[in-house]
């Protein structure tokens, strides 16, 4: 059952605005009220809404003021066990059941796009990880490496701040990412030259055998489809909460691997091949930007039209 549970709290001299504002509302249910025993501390009110309407009545309570003199809360309903719920939900268009909440997905993107010191350990790890696979030419450590990076989180919370114009968070998420990759390069390339000199890279990789390297550093038209469809998916699966799909973007899109790749280039003086990842690493970064920021603003009209059509259809039924 596809439903989100609200918790409001409001002045006193809300409450009753904000009491008919959801007992008027045909797909809202469950709603309790909870008295203030003194006013300065304000009243409580909890609710159950629909998904497809809950991007509405959240705009309703905004305009109401509820956020700015009180506190709106949102949760999933994991799990509820009412025959009216559940003939509400049958009854709805299925645009009206499953339409994302969008204040919550953008919640999750800038929830995700910080940046505190785990961040940069986990791009490090994840350089170093991606050029043991490199040197002996492991596929496996290439998918680890991927696995362990958490670059799409600032990539995504950068193509949020450009579809929502706000200047900082793109600067804090292209700062960060700058220097994430930089630091790992770096310490990655430290790591390489140290293998290179005590002889421990792979035979076959030292006598010029590097698949998986090739398949790094050479950017191409289906590297650019990649990114392309990964960026589609990646977005597709924050806004429904798809985490399966989700994984598959983190290993399918060439940016650690990428960064790992210049280092070790670098390290084993191969100027082309490290030029051929710098370049696989930007243009893969550009595209996955530019794809979320694309793929947010469709999806939410597509999602926004769906939801009109299917309102129209249940006052006409």
């Amino acid at each position: 059952m596809d439903l989100v549970h609200f918790r409001v709290v409001v002045p006193p001299a809300l409450t009753r605005p904000v009491v008919d504002l959801l007992a008027s509302h045909d797909r809202v249910l469950n709603l309790v009220v909870v008295r203030a025993a003194h006013a300065p501390g304000g009243d409580a009110l909890e609710c159950d809404v629909l998904r497809g309407v809950a991007n509405g009545v959240l705009a309703d309570l905004r305009e109401l003021g509820v956020d700015r003199t009180g506190s709106i809360a949102v949760d999933d309903v994991d799990m509820m066990f009412s025959q009216h719920a559940e003939q509400m939900e049958a009854d709805q268009p299925s645009a009206l059941v499953h339409a994302p909440l969008w204040a919550a997905v953008e919640a999750h993107i800038r929830a995700e796009g910080t940046y505190p010191p785990s961040f940069y350990l986990f791009l490090v790890i994840a350089g170093l990880i991606g050029s043991v696979g490199i040197m002996t030419n492991s596929q496996i450590l290439i998918v680890a490496a991927m696995v362990v990076g958490p670059e799409y989180n600032a990539i995504t919370s950068v193509a949020l701040g450009l579809d929502r114009r706000n200047r900082r968070r793109v600067r804090e998420g292209v700062r960060a990412l700058t220097a994430g990759f930089s630091l790992a390069t770096v310490v990655t390339l430290g790591f390489a030259a140290l293998a290179r000199a005590f002889h421990l890279q792979s035979e076959a990789f030292e006598l010029g055998l590097r698949p998986v390297s090739h398949l790094i550093d050479t950017p191409d038209f289906f590297s650019v489809a990649v990114a392309v469809l990964a960026g589609i998916v990646g977005i597709v699966s924050l806004t429904e909460a798809r985490g399966s799909a989700l994984l598959g973007v983190f290993i399918s899109v060439t940016t650690i691997p990428a960064a790992s790749d210049i280092a070790v280039s670098l390290a084993f003086a191969d100027w082309d091949q490290a030029w051929g990842s710098l370049l696989q690493l930007l243009v893969n970064v550009v595209v996955l930007v530019a794809v979320g920021v694309l793929t947010l603003r469709l999806q939410r009209r597509l999602w926004h039209r769906a939801a009109r059509r299917g309102a129209a259809q249940g006052q006409r039924g």
